[in-house]
């Protein structure tokens, strides 16, 4: 094993993985749960605005580049968080799917387990997966770490995504919801996949 040092580094580092460009040109972009329970539902998120402003143009940069586009929702229970017939399971308006755009309808976190979205990304014979949506420490990274165990090559867009604050799990503390983010974020990139922001994705 090499010496331990006091600047931490990700397993992909000590690999010796080379940082890649993610591209649109060679990606499948896929938004996990743009839906408006995190807006102005039960499961309001810390930066939301932000977040799916950083969304929207991504979308718009995607659609203009004729980039394959999978829009991932959550369903929930009738009446419940993620109603699909209620205000909530709806898709934020400006990331709505459009045109022949697929749309995956899963029940747990990770997109992968029990829906078709492995068969639709392998369909479309993309390299690169780019990630966003909500919340980072949940769908999305449950979503990331899938994506590796299927072979695909995967970035997270930083910026468009967010989440919320947590109790801490011993004491109930709570943990901000910054904080969440920003270690999930670096599970993620330790193996998982490349952390971005979307100003740095070319086309």
């Amino acid at each position: 094993m090499p010496p331990a040092t006091d600047t931490p580094r990700t397993l992909l580092s000590l690999a010796g993985a080379q940082p890649q460009r993610a591209r649109l040109s060679q990606a499948t972009l896929v938004i996990v749960d743009a839906q408006n329970e995190y807006r102005s539902g039960s499961l309001p998120l810390a930066g939301i605005d932000r977040a799916v402003e950083r969304l929207a143009l991504l979308l718009q940069r995607a659609r203009a580049a004729a980039t394959p586009i999978i829009h991932i929702a959550q369903i929930g229970r009738p009446g419940g968080l993620f109603d699909p017939e209620g205000p909530g399971g709806a898709f934020l308006t400006e990331a709505t799917p459009q045109g022949a755009e697929p749309i995956v309808h899963k029940r747990l976190p990770n997109a992968f387990a029990g829906t078709d979205l492995d068969a639709i990304v392998r369909e479309l014979g993309r390299p690169q997966l780019i990630i966003a949506g909500f919340m980072t420490h949940m769908c999305v990274s449950a979503t990331a770490r899938s994506a590796l165990d299927h072979g695909h090559n995967s970035f997270v867009a930083a910026d468009a995504a967010a989440t919320r604050a947590l109790p801490d799990a011993l004491d109930g503390s709570p943990v901000a919801a910054s904080e969440v983010h920003r270690v999930a974020l670096a599970e993620i990139a330790d193996r998982y996949a490349e952390v971005i922001e979307t100003d740095n994705i070319a086309s």
